[in-house]
């Protein structure tokens, strides 16, 4: 019997797109937890009969990229949070105009 490849490719995919969504607010926590979840089903599912699948330690790197991605989302999300409830949305909303127009300011004196 050949022995079937855990194709942890999408796994990685994902967490980086996670990874990369991080900065806004959290919400990479969505692609990060579907890759922590796919990851960890498939490994599941090699467990039951390792000697017919290939590539298991990659998978568990995967995962381990994954839990990692989505524990950093997670804190960002629970940052965001907390942010919004204490100065408030219109508050941040300000402040982020403030510094697109300070930086616009920069950016036209530089050239």
């Amino acid at each position: 019997m050949e022995k079937q490849k855990l194709n942890s490719t999408i796994v990685y995919v994902l967490s980086v797109l996670g990874f990369l969504c991080c900065c806004v607010m959290g919400i990479g926590v969505v692609p990060s937890g579907i890759a922590y979840f796919m990851a960890n089903s498939k490994l599941k599912e090699a467990s039951l009969a390792p000697e017919n699948y290939d590539n298991i330690d990659g998978m568990k790197t995967a995962k381990t990229i994954a839990l990692i991605v989505l524990i950093i989302n997670a804190l960002y999300l629970v940052y965001s949070i907390y942010r919004i409830s204490t100065v408030g949305w219109d508050e941040i909303m300000e402040q982020s105009r403030q510094m697109q127009e300070e930086w616009m300011k920069g950016a036209g004196s530089g050239s």
